[in-house]
This record gives C-alpha cells, structure tokens and sequence, in this order.
C-alpha cells in the first residue's frame, strides 16, 4: 500500500481526522512546508529534555517546568525561549505565538497541560501514557478529535522498522493464530515498588527554593514534599504514576495491540506480591504483579488472553529457548506471543530484536512484504513534527496511544483488588457490578484550582 493511500485507511481506522494545513498556525495565518513550528515545551527536563532533542532544529519559543534543577540543561540549550513555570500562565502571555506543544510531566499533569494546549487549538505530543485516569484518557481523545490537531502519545518505538517488522510477520500468519501472549518488564525494582519506605516519605521536608511543589502536585490532592516523590522515584506512587504496568505497557504491548487490533478487554485479573496490603499500601506499586487481560476474539481472529509479569514475577521462558540451546534466555523487558504453529519474542520499544523461536523455525519462514509504510530514521518526534506540517495524523496519535494507555490504567486498578477477576464495559466505562473498581476509572482527587480543566 502507497503512503498516499495508507493515510486516509489509518484515518478511518483508529477514528481520527486528517487535520486541514490551514489550521497549523494560530489566528489562520498559512504556513508553508518551510517554516519552522513554533514550539513550547511543558516539562523539559529528563525525558523532557530528550524528546525536545528531538525537535530542537524547529523554532523553541517556551520553555516551561516547575523545577529549575531539572530544566536547567533545556534553559541553556534555548536562551531565546521564555521561562515560565506555570503554563497556565504561559497560554494567557503567548498562546497566539505557539503553534504545537510538547508535554513530559509526570503522569498526574498530563492531563491538565494536554487539554489546556488542546482547548487553545495547539497540536500535542505528550509522554506516555497519556494520562493518569480512564476518565483523562478518555476525555483527552474527545478533545484531540473535536479540535482536529495533531497529536502523539511518546512511545517511540511505534515509529521504528522493528515494529512493523513484526506487524507484518504476525499478520502474514507466520506463528499462525496467536491466542496468547506473556509480557512484562524486569527493570527499576526498587523505583516501582516503594512500600517499604512508607515511614520514611510520611516525614516531610523542606521544599528546594527552585521548586514550586504546589505545581508540581497539580490537580492531585494536596501532600508533603519528601524528596522520595521526584526526580523519577514518583513513578512507584500511585498519585502521580502507575507503577511498572503504567511506564512500560505502551513500550512492551505496543506489537500486540497493533498486529492483533486487541482494542479493549473485556476482563482483568491481577495477582500480587503476597506482602502487598491494597489498603495498607494503596498509595504504592506491588513488589510484583502477574496481571490477565482477556481479549475478545474480533474480526478473523480468536480470543486473546494477556498476561503481564513484573517486579518478582518473570516471564516464563518458552520451551523452543531450550531446544536452541547455547544457555538462551527469555527476555527480561518485552514479550513472547504465541501462536499455533510457532512463537515470537521481542524486546521493548519497538520489538527491540524480535525473532520468531526456536531459531530452526525462524530459517524456513520468508520474510512477509513490506506492507507498512516506515518512518525515516524511526524518529518518532520527527513524524509527529512532519504530521503538523503536512495536516495528517501522526502514528501514534491519541486515539491510539490512549487506548493502550488504557490497559495499562485497568491493570493497576486490578491490582487494588487481587484475586478478582473485573470485568469491564469499555462503552459504558465501569467495572460491571464493582463500584469501588470503577470509582478509580476516575481521579481520586481534584483540588478546586484546576477545576477550569477536569475530565469529563
């Protein structure tokens, strides 16, 4: 299939709109192939600062983040951009000057700075996953359709040759139909999983002078700082991030949910870390989780059932490994699916090194045709950039990367109720006859200064 004809079948698709040229610069002023976007950055350190690698060659005119420790490397990169550290302010001062926002906060103000770029008509890339609640997600895809921008959830491998490698294998029926798959990630144990700190982070601490923590914190109830909230370490609590689950589903099940068009589930169950209090430590991420999702059969396919591994669960290493020999072993961040006729294994961000197993069988079956167009240089920031320019969507936009957000979201309410298997109305977003369940499908704090921009 040509470009030309995959874009508009992409549209029609995942339900997003091709977005006109004429909308890409503020107060309808056109803007041609050559002029360079008008960039505003919220949150621009760590992976902030990253992504904007990414898109420094365009025209950076802001630069906002709550913390200068953090932002310093990006201020300096960009002297001519303006400094803001609310941006809420920085919309009221220059929205007319910002044609597309970047987004890498944590978790929990995604939402806030996606929907306020979103409602000034700003096209978006924002980190994944897309947001912190059912309810954000939900309500970010809406907008992003209504105000026809161009948006992209960050989970590069979605751009990479890799990815489409393995679309295109699995959709040529080379493992036949696959009706299970065991993904999970081994990595940053001791920052996911923090409920032995529980005494120690109840004990606040003084607030550095170049952080605004009142910022930081956004829509979510008010807390102490401890200093065992942030840089990264916010990812294990469950106010502002969602654990392993929430940081790794849109890297490892990406592949899956892309060649195997699984859409939502209909049930989850989750089992945790015997040591694992969902009262006790409902502000926390298990030591481990081994979490089913089962998927409705659709289209030509069967039923699919999911099953995550992390923290001290691993994925279970498949018996083709040990018929290959040489001491092979399973992957540690990625997934095995595994089809009638034979299995695949991947690693994360854009099935890093896929291959089919045992290698015997990966000899005797040819490579698929490319069917999927690539992204030059896999660059994922670049395609949402080309995307604003050229009116189209870009691969992985918000009606796509939220729904495998949601996933993950699903799986770490399961993991507040383990043993019980939820099953879940995606049309009516709620856990059938669990109410506690689907209570957090939505934030469980909204402090009154953010109420100008809450989830639907």
């Amino acid at each position: 299939m040509k470009r030309r004809a995959f874009v508009p079948a992409a549209a029609a698709a995942f339900g997003f709109q091709i977005v006109r040229p004429g909308v890409l610069r503020s107060q309808g002023a056109e803007k041609t192939p050559n002029e360079k976007i008008r960039l505003a950055v919220i949150g621009c350190g760590g992976q902030g600062g990253a992504d904007l690698g990414g898109m420094a060659h365009e025209a950076v005119v802001a630069l906002c983040d709550v913390d200068d420790r953090r932002a310093a490397d990006s201020f300096g990169k960009h002297p001519q951009a303006k400094r803001f550290k609310d941006f809420r302010k920085m919309f009221d001062e220059m929205a007319d000057g910002i044609d597309a926002v970047l987004v890498a906060t944590p978790d929990h103000t995604h939402f806030t700075a996606a929907m306020t770029a979103m409602r000034a008509g700003k096209h978006v890339y924002c980190e994944k996953p897309l947001a912190h609640s059912v309810a954000e997600l939900r309500t970010l895809r809406k907008t992003a359709l209504e105000k026809k921008v161009v948006t992209q959830v960050g989970n590069q491998g979605h751009s990479s040759a890799s990815i489409r490698g393995l679309v295109e294998m699995v959709r040529s029926g080379a493992i036949g139909n696959v009706t299970e798959i065991h993904a999970g990630c081994d990595a940053f144990k001791d920052v996911y999983a923090q409920q032995g700190r529980m005494a120690e982070l109840a004990q606040p601490e003084e607030v550095p002078k170049e952080l605004d923590w009142n910022l930081w914190q956004g829509p979510v109830a008010e807390r102490s700082y401890h200093p065992g909230f942030l840089p990264f370490s916010w990812r294990g609590h469950m106010a502002y991030g969602g654990g392993c689950l929430g940081d790794w589903i849109c890297h490892v099940v990406d592949p899956s949910f892309w060649a195997l068009d699984l859409d939502m589930p209909t049930a989850v169950t989750a089992e945790v870390t015997k040591d694992y209090d969902p009262k006790l430590h409902a502000m926390f991420y298990p030591r481990g989780t081994r979490i089913t999702f089962e998927f409705p059969a659709k289209g030509s396919r069967g039923p699919v059932k999911l099953i995550w591994h992390d923290g001290e669960f691993s994925i279970p290493s498949p018996k083709e490994l040990e018929e290959e020999g040489q001491g092979r072993k399973v992957v540690g961040t990625g997934a095995v699916l595994i089809g009638d006729k034979g299995k695949i294994m991947h690693g994360s961000h854009g099935a890093g090194g896929w291959r089919i197993i045992p290698v015997q069988k990966a000899r005797e079956i040819p490579k698929p045709d490319e069917t999927i167009p690539r992204v030059k240089d896999g660059n994922h920031q670049q395609d949402w950039l080309d995307a604003v320019r050229a009116g189209r969507p870009a691969g992985s936009p918000f009606e796509y990367g939220g729904a495998l957000s949601e996933i993950g979201l699903l799986g770490v309410v399961a993991t507040r109720f383990p043993g019980e298997r939820l099953v879940w109305d995606a049309g009516a977003m709620q856990f059938t006859g669990h109410e506690a369940a689907t209570a957090l499908a939505r934030p469980a704090s909204w402090r009154a200064e953010w109420d100008g921009v809450r989830p639907a």
